[in-house]
């Protein structure tokens, strides 16, 4: 295990087999990159982290939507839309 900088340890996997504490010990204090033959395969985060990151993918996923809506909203006109109505019909016929 080698602490790169103060945020990220180094951890190899088969150092993560017999040192497994000691890694949970690193994940409280950083995140830790798992290396096989010395390159990286994954990373491990402390949960908190993870939710936080997965929040803010939603939130930028929801933004994107949005602007995607605006974006197309703007260049839509009447006669791209159908009614409620005909639109209910149409499907009932697809049945």
């Amino acid at each position: 295990m080698f602490t790169v900088n103060e945020d990220t340890t180094l951890v190899g996997i088969s150092e993560l087999r017999t040192s497994f504490a000691k890694v949970l010990e690193a994940l409280g204090r950083t995140k830790v990159l798992l290396e096989r033959r010395n390159k990286p395969i994954a990373v491990i985060v402390p949960i908190e982290k993870y939710n936080r990151m997965e929040a803010l993918i939603e939130l930028i996923e929801d933004t994107e939507l949005g602007l995607l809506a605006k974006e197309r909203a703007l260049k839509s006109g009447p006669d791209d839309y159908i009614a409620i109505a005909e639109a209910k019909r149409k499907l009932k016929h697809k049945k």
